[in-house]
């Protein structure tokens, strides 16, 4: 069991160079394991097709008879124009025994292609691995909730600033910890700021790490009036769940942004940027409806900690998140 949660954690870190190009699909890894080595590995490719199974097994061919296939979310049962029944395929491919990291909540798979990958003889297993949920987060939610994760991001000075009074914020942070902001927005399908910070910074919002610029994410601003071209409209917080196609969604700011999110219960992870300065200016956040200083714990949970030149990162996690905590 050791050994499949390892293996499983590997596929699941395969599976992040698939988002966010594999939409509307989720990013899906997959390792295939033969007398403890890889003997071939894939995720879902940018489109949603192929899937992660196919590109392994194409990729393994004959080799992949009597080896393990891990693979972080259920192979799916469906039939698609797109292309076969990956539960099919490996049914047909002969493998000897497939380990699941996630089922599928999808109605048209859900329990279905562990039952039909049985059926052919082949020994599969679900195992709860921790890892492909946190890879698969997004797609997830989207199932089970009918809306994108939301990750709402501060970068804060130590007195949890997030501008001088006169509104100057550029910059708090230092580059590491700018780049890492930009890293985090190529894993997004969409990005968003309120209207406040639209009309007083004019912000890019894109992805400006050389190689990935082209996984600039979609420009979404909070607001009930008329957005500038190559932006969309979001009315408020609740109506991201008419966002269609988007999984992951990244709240950059400002304030206002920040508290009506928090306001409306929709923010699944905080990634805290703190520099080791102070500034005495505008604070993060306004009230967002706690009435008692008790309802403030318990509410979450530090899932990582790590330095980026001179600021820290912190990133935490509604308290119901399954991930262990870790510090890097």
């Amino acid at each position: 069991m050791m050994q499949d949660a390892r293996w499983l954690a590997a596929a699941a870190a395969l599976a992040g160079r698939a988002r966010p190009s594999s939409r509307p699909n989720p990013g899906v890894g997959a390792i295939l394991v033969k007398d403890g080595l890889v003997v071939a590995r894939g995720w879902t490719q940018a489109g949603g097709r192929p899937h992660a199974e196919a590109v392994t097994l194409a990729a393994a061919g004959a080799a992949a008879r009597g080896a393990t296939l891990y693979v972080t979310l259920e192979p799916c049962a469906h039939k698609s124009e797109r292309g076969p029944a990956c539960a099919d395929l490996v049914c047909a491919s002969g493998v000897a025994r497939v380990v699941i990291g996630c089922m599928d909540p999808d109605p048209r798979t859900s329990g279905a292609g562990l039952l039909r990958i049985r059926s052919a003889g082949i020994e599969a297993c679900y195992t709860p691995s921790p890892a492909c949920e946190r890879s698969l987060s997004g797609y997830l939610i989207s199932k089970r909730l009918g809306r994108p994760e939301v990750s709402l991001k501060l970068a804060l000075s130590l007195d949890g600033c997030i501008a001088l009074d006169s509104g100057e914020s550029q910059w708090i942070t230092g580059p590491q910890a700018r780049a890492h902001t930009h890293a985090m927005r190529a894993k997004a399908d969409a990005i968003l700021v309120g209207g406040g910070t639209l009309r007083a910074d004019n912000p890019r919002l894109d992805v400006r790490l050389p190689g990935i610029e082209h996984r600039s994410p979609a420009r979404w601003v909070l607001t009930r009036g008329e957005v500038p071209e190559g932006w969309h409209a979001l009315a408020s917080p609740e109506a991201i769940s008419e966002m269609s196609g988007i999984q992951y969604l990244f709240v950059e700011g400002g304030a206002a942004a920040a508290t009506a999110f928090l306001r409306a219960g929709l923010v699944d992870r905080l990634l805290i940027y703190r520099a080791p300065i102070l500034i005495g200016g505008r604070p993060a956040l306004a009230d967002f409806g706690l009435s008692r200083l008790s309802e403030a714990h318990g509410r979450w949970r530090m899932t990582e900690r790590r330095q980026l030149g001179s600021d820290t990162l912190e990133v935490y996690e509604t308290a119901n998140a399954s991930e262990p905590s870790l510090e890097r």
